[in-house]
């Protein structure tokens, strides 16, 4: 077929908002036991809940919760692994498995029996909503109990253990038979006991590290008095340990990253520990959520691995023969490991495969497609195809990024295509490089996406992550100008049609870059404006994460104003758009307001648009096709290209205040005083047109 001329961004797409938003299945830590598979499955189309779902041995699927049910946890507020099936008995002895889960709701844990039609609670009611949080569950050798980390919230401050909670139900009325093992630090993870019961294996660590940065393996006897003899195995302020799995009642295998990269090591209850397979390459992702798993052991002894760097891949390990075997599968990019020694679950995709629900033979070395992540497949001719690159950064350093050509099978238009760029969130994260139907949303329009692994990202080890280490507001924002200026110079991207975009952590990086002069305009996502104001506000998981990335208070207080976008918007003059959930406890909204106000007094074009109900991260149907639909409208009305979306209107006016939001504190940062300007109309990119001042979204 012969193709057809159009103007960049004006592509006719197939790729709607709305098949974004409900076309995928998001599934994540799948469990499984013999044939039986279980997974938690957000559901944006039933308003953002998770459903708990099992897959039987004779294939068939069925959810195990009804609405409004909702599995999840809020430990470190991202949570983790929300479930965990369970082995139960009746009186003729034979197993029946049922599921512990936490309740989005209420944070409490219950267990659905085998065929009960509604679940019980495990543990007790607290004082204030959501006030006791559990997550990384694991079954103790009884069978009686489960072990977990818990998360206390009183008066403000967070408290952390590991518990035990007992199976029969008694700890939803008695709070004294939800058992504290250990105290004391600030975070805990991945508790396990040895097959015999007479050990606990934990992993935790303090303020001000982030687990990437620096954690301890710690061992302890269990007995009926508790844990006694605890004592560090492996780790330190500079070593990340992660995931132990026991392997026999004194030997365990674990992550580390004191060579430089995750690698896997066995270490006895003394001594040593011994590196498996020395590489420069992760064996486990980074540790964002509690419970992710990135190698399993078998029975026969071998160990189902999960390695690479933003794309792990899965071959078996042999102890004994000390070799490696990969895995043959056109499915690039694993996650989710789980196993019950024989049977091997994760989800999987590719580039060109939503992710899926897949189960690894060993054996065979092959891989069975369960559930496919994507309910109506999309014509791979409009799926851009991701180059890993490797460009030259400011002084000739490495950026690591993945380049989304245009790609359309009809299209096509004469000169350089326009660009944005991708800041993912963390900023300790990677850009992915599996099927993104948010990407070939504006790919399959005519509009190029570069997604940059800038300084500080995960997958290229210890030494790459280090590179942020109090750069953060510095190294990011040149990396992802440097990208966008790369692929200026090879011709690929309009020097005069550059976005930059980005989530979080992301958000500061791309108001930041809005300061130079690379970007024609720039979206923030629930971003980052005001650092010192995120240390005051923020959740206690990261509460203490500038410490390293910008450096300590009150040292430093001049660097954390500099690199706030907020004290910066002097230095901005081109449009931005910016997203806020508005029940968002990580960023939390009046950063957002506050910088659109401080655009506003400079009347900068801007448009700001939040949504009731929605937090870190948009999880309802409405919300994401709103955002998503903006978001394009908004480069079209920058760009100067005609698009499918309805018309965002920018502003230059600053948003009306809300009579709840305190004015901030003395020793906050506060946008600049400028001097009034006499209201006017705003306009709308690119047309002249009046607009409305600011937009809130109830979905």
């Amino acid at each position: 077929m012969s193709e057809l001329s159009s103007r960049h961004g004006s592509w006719p797409s197939p790729i709607g908002a709305g098949d974004v938003a409900r076309g995928v299945r998001q599934m994540a830590y799948p469990s499984v036991l013999g044939e039986e598979v279980w997974w938690e499955e957000y559901r944006p189309a039933e308003g953002g809940r998770t459903a708990l779902v099992r897959r039987d041995a004779d294939g068939t699927v069925r959810d195990l919760l009804p609405a409004p049910w909702s599995v999840g946890t809020r430990v470190h507020e991202y949570g983790g692994r929300s479930h965990l099936p369970v082995p139960r008995r009746d009186d003729k002895a034979i197993a029946r498995v049922g599921a512990v889960f936490a309740n989005a709701e209420d944070q409490r844990l219950y267990l659905l029996e085998r065929g009960a039609r509604e679940p019980v609670p495990l543990t007790p009611e607290p004082d204030a909503p959501g006030a006791l949080r559990y997550a990384d569950p694991a079954l103790l050798p009884d069978g009686k109990q489960l072990l977990c980390v818990r998360e206390q919230h009183v008066d403000g401050s967070v408290r952390r253990a590991v518990v035990t909670v007992p199976l029969s139900g008694r700890g939803a009325h008695d709070p004294s038979a939800v058992r504290e093992l250990v105290s004391g630090a600030h975070f805990y993870a991945s508790p396990t006991v040895s097959p015999d019961g007479r050990h606990l294996a934990y992993v935790r660590w303090n303020h001000p590290r982030m687990p990437w940065d620096g954690t301890e393996l710690r061992v302890g006897e269990l007995t009926e008095h508790g844990l006694t003899g605890e004592y560090t195995l492996k780790g330190g302020v500079d070593e990340s340990v992660l995931a132990p799995v026991w392997s026999d009642d004194s030997t365990l295998y674990l992550a580390s990253d004191w060579p430089g990269f995750w690698n896997l090591y066995q270490a006895g209850l003394t001594g040593q520990a011994i590196a498996l397979y020395p590489a420069e390459e992760e064996f486990h992702s980074a540790p964002w959520r509690l419970g992710d798993r990135c190698f399993r052991l078998l029975d026969d002894g071998r160990i189902v691995t999960l390695h690479g760097d933003t794309a792990l891949r899965p071959s078996v390990y042999d102890p004994d023969t000390l070799e490696l075997e990969p895995v043959p599968t056109e499915l690039t990019a694993w996650s989710h490991l789980d196993s019950d020694g024989t049977s091997v679950v994760a989800i999987a995709g590719s580039a060109d495969t939503a992710e899926c629900l897949v189960r690894l033979h060993p054996g065979r070395r092959s891989v069975e497609v369960l559930v496919r992540g994507a309910e109506a497949q999309v014509d791979p001719a409009y799926l851009p195809v991701p180059r890993k690159e490797t460009l030259s950064g400011r002084y000739g350093a490495t950026v690591h990024a993945n380049v989304y050509p245009p790609t359309h099978p009809e299209m096509t238009s004469e000169g350089p295509a326009p660009y944005v760029v991708w800041a993912h969130g963390g900023p300790v994260g990677q850009a992915s490089r599996t099927l993104d139907l948010v990407k070939a949303y504006f790919t399959s329009r005519g509009i190029g996406v570069v997604d940059v692994d800038y300084g500080g990202s995960t997958g290229y080890g210890r030494s790459y992550r280090k590179r942020l280490h109090k750069q953060w507001g510095a190294v990011d924002v040149e990396d992802c100008t440097a990208a966008a200026r790369a692929l200026v110079e090879r011709g690929l991207a309009d020097p005069e049609r550059l976005a930059i975009r980005g989530p979080s952590a992301g958000g500061l990086t791309a108001l930041l870059a809005l300061t130079g002069d690379t970007f024609a305009c720039g979206v923030s996502y629930f971003g980052v404006a005001d650092l010192l104001g995120l240390v005051k506000t923020t959740h206690d998981f990261e509460s203490r994460f500038p410490d390293t990335l910008v450096g300590t208070l009150p040292g430093f207080v001049e660097t954390y104003r500099e690199r706030s976008p907020i004290n910066r918007i002097g230095e901005i003059d081109v449009p931005v758009l910016l997203f806020q959930g508005l029940d968002d406890k990580v960023v939390t909204p009046d950063q957002a307001t506050r910088m659109a106000t401080g655009l506003g007094r400079r009347r900068v074009p801007h448009a700001l648009l939040e949504f009731e109900g929605e937090a870190h991260g948009f999880r309802s149907q409405e919300a994401r096709v709103r955002s998503l639909e903006a978001e394009l409208a908004f480069y079209a009305g920058v760009f100067g290209f005609s698009s499918d979306a309805p018309e965002l209107e920018l502003t230059t006016d600053p948003p009306a205040p809300r009579a709840v939001e305190a004015e901030p504190e003395d020793d906050l940062p506060v946008v600049e005083q400028l001097p009034e300007v006499t209201p006017e109309a705003g306009v709308s990119a690119g047309t002249g047109e009046p607009v409305v001042r600011q937009v809130r979204e109830s979905p």
